[in-house]
């Protein structure tokens, strides 16, 4: 099945094709889960903060479906 994926903040490092936040495309099996993207990603877990899945925050867990967007943030600090 189809994702569209997008990196953010510092998290688009670990994909040249995704610097800047651009979107791109990855194939992944039928019943992924959003832990096995990250996991596909080389994302290490401790930067990975919160995954938004169709605009809605979800587990790890989660059984993505074809032709879901994913969102995925690090860890954010802010004043």
């Amino acid at each position: 099945m189809r994702l569209t994926v997008k990196l953010f903040a510092t998290l688009d490092k670990f994909r040249p094709d995704a610097a800047g936040g651009k979107p791109f495309e990855l194939q992944v099996h039928d019943g992924a889960t959003v832990q096995e993207v990250i996991n596909m990603l080389g994302l290490p877990d401790d930067v990975v903060r919160v995954v938004f899945v169709n605009g809605r925050a979800r587990p790890r867990d989660w059984t993505l479906s074809d032709g879901d967007e994913l969102g995925i943030f690090p860890p954010i600090g802010g004043g």
